[in-house]
């Protein structure tokens, strides 16, 4: 099914909707009301903005016009208070979004703490990071994670993309101005292959459904030319890249796409890459055993990274049906931690969240095709 985007409200900017208002007779004003209503209200129907005069609400409906705000098809809850939503568009496609609570002052964010709330489930948290997803499947094939498996769909719009936080952060009874929300594209699909999409969302996000920049990162497998297109931006979210290996033979292995933009061509846009003050690149590294991480994988990291203002986080895999990977030891983990720590390069730990209910990093495929519950 063809989506029409004409008619989508959600994925509009304000200056978009006040076009729409003054298509229909009405000062700009109007194109206002719109946005606050579909961005900070989170209104679902047109019928429910009071703020527009009920002719103008209705010459929208006449005309076709909806908000968009997609469905929650189905959610699933871990014993660690993850969640794992399963977000339904219109043309009958879906993709997966994580709702993640913390509680234990871990890593996140510009490091500010939050207070400790509750979510609609009962249980504490000092703030959450959402996951979000940029295309219906992933192209690039990794050979460690689920989502790949599907291949590629399609990619989301510009309000798909937006549609996801506000149907989760509604769903969680969450208003960003009270919440610490940290946001991560970093779900089903690679953001940098749906670039201009990915953009708009950003700049929506942050403008209108207000989300600081620094709470907001962008993970990439290595899309170098957009890596450049994204260093320009002036509404720029942190950068990820997902390394996974510490040479170019073993990425090939395990992510394609290396063949293309080799690890020369993508350090050199990392020590290009235009950071604020304090600012990181992040690398992401999932840990395969017996594949990428011994002590010299590590040091061969520690070389890759010299130049570049970064830290690594360390991800050991996340199981999953017909990957061809093991997980490794908690002691080979911390082993290659260390490794690159003595060398001065900041190195974390992820612990996984919603393993039990494949919400992990690199776990993602669409709810019902792995699990019965719900």
């Amino acid at each position: 099914m063809t989506i029409d985007l004409k008619f989508e409200l959600l994925g509009l900017n304000l200056q978009e909707l006040t076009g729409v208002a003054a298509e229909n007779g009405q000062l700009p004003y109007r194109g206002r009301q719109l946005c606050e209503a579909i961005y900070r209200q989170r209104k679902a129907e047109l019928q429910a903005i009071s703020t527009l005069p009920a002719e103008f609400r209705g010459q929208l409906a006449e005309q076709g016009y909806r908000i968009g705000l997609p469905s929650i098809n189905k959610h699933f809850q871990s014993v660690d208070g993850t969640v794992r939503y399963l977000i339904g568009f219109a043309d009958g496609e879906s993709v997966e979004t994580v709702w993640m609570p913390e509680g234990d002052g871990g890593e996140a964010g510009d490091g500010s703490e939050a207070g400790e709330e509750e979510s609609s489930s009962g249980s504490k948290w000092s703030r959450a990071t959402l996951c979000i997803s940029s295309q219906v499947g992933c192209a690039v094939n990794c050979q460690f994670c689920l989502t790949a498996k599907l291949g590629v769909r399609r990619n989301l719009t510009a309000g798909e993309i937006v549609g996801q936080v506000l149907a989760v952060l509604s769903d969680q009874k969450v208003e960003v101005e009270q919440r610490r929300i940290n946001l991560v594209f970093m779900g089903m699909g690679e953001p940098f292959l749906n670039y201009d999409n990915f953009m708009k969302a950003a700049r929506l996000l942050v403008e209108e459904v207000g989300i600081p920049e620094p709470r907001m990162t962008v993970s990439t497998a290595g899309i170098v030319p957009r890596i450049e297109d994204f260093a320009k931006e002036s509404v720029r979210p942190k950068l990820a890249i997902s390394l996974n290996a510490s040479n170019d033979t073993i990425r090939e292995e395990v992510m394609p796409i290396n063949r293309k933009w080799d690890l020369e061509k993508l350090l050199d846009a990392a020590r290009s890459f235009p950071l604020r003050p304090r600012e990181r690149l992040t690398f992401e590294y999932v840990l395969l055993n017996g594949v990428n991480d011994s002590v010299a994988n590590a040091q061969e990291v520690v070389k890759l990274l010299r130049g570049v203002r970064a830290k690594v986080n360390l991800i050991a895999l996340n199981p999953g049906p017909d990957i061809p990977y093991g997980t490794p030891s908690e002691g080979a983990v911390a082993v290659f931690q260390r490794v690159l720590m003595d060398a001065g390069v900041p190195a974390f730990v992820r612990r996984p969240r919603g393993r039990d209910i494949y919400a992990a990093c690199g776990q993602l495929k669409r709810t019902e095709e792995l699990l019965s519950i719900g």
